[in-house]
């Protein structure tokens, strides 16, 4: 199981800059659409057709598309993109289409309120957005944003179709030799193991905003 094991540490590589790339490009998406203003009418269209061309497309789509058109495009004669990398890229592709939803929800679901007191006080329009929406609208979607974590915690398996080597596919090379579908037992108790603390982290954090609400209807 050595070689599952090596491949479950570049699944959690893999992983990790995923979440970077979605969260970065997930917030410029939902500030784009938020915009106001008809100026702004060509980025919100542009940002409203990603989401919809990336949220409709299933991501094993996107991972063939990604995988091997872009080297087909590069041609023979081109750098080789290793296939954890472009397995990377269609994975930020594609639930930044849906983490970009959430955070819109979150930035309409802050009172307009706050944004003109911020801009009272002297604030820019993205002083505002980084010092007072975000925050608040971070801290309402944040089990959201956990469970799509969870979702692409499970999704990073999918990069062995491209031929990376990672826990999915050493299961897929130990059956081929030996017969045994143990190697895919372990493969999947791998990414259980990942995503039980997750799960129980969303659960308790869900539960903890449950009741600061209840308190906060109490008082009220």
């Amino acid at each position: 199981y050595k070689r599952q094991g090596e491949g479950f540490l570049l699944n959690l590589r893999v992983l990790l800059f995923a979440v970077v790339g979605v969260l970065a490009l997930s917030l410029v998406i939902a500030a784009i659409r938020t915009l106001r203003g008809p100026v702004f009418f060509p980025l919100r269209a542009l940002a409203s057709g990603y989401t919809d061309l990336f949220r409709g497309m299933p991501l094993i789509i996107t991972l063939y598309l990604v995988g091997f058109g872009v080297p087909g495009l590069i041609g023979s004669g081109g750098p080789r993109i290793p296939s954890e990398v472009l397995g990377t890229i269609a994975l930020v592709l594609t639930y930044s289409a849906y983490v970009s939803e959430v955070f819109r929800a979150g930035i309409e679901a802050v009172h307009p309120s706050q944004v003109v007191a911020a801009r009272s006080l002297g604030l820019t329009h993205g002083q505002s957005m980084r010092l007072v929406v975000l925050p608040q609208a971070v801290r309402k979607v944040t089990p959201a944003l956990m469970n799509d974590f969870i979702a692409m915690q499970k999704d990073v398996g999918l990069i062995s179709v491209l031929g990376a080597v990672d826990a999915v596919r050493g299961a897929q090379i130990e059956t081929s030799h030996f017969f045994n579908y143990t190697p895919y037992v372990v493969a999947g108790l791998f990414f259980v193991l990942l995503a039980i603390p997750m799960i129980r982290f969303t659960d308790w954090y869900t539960a903890r905003l449950r009741s600061r609400k209840q308190i906060g209807g109490i008082v009220s």
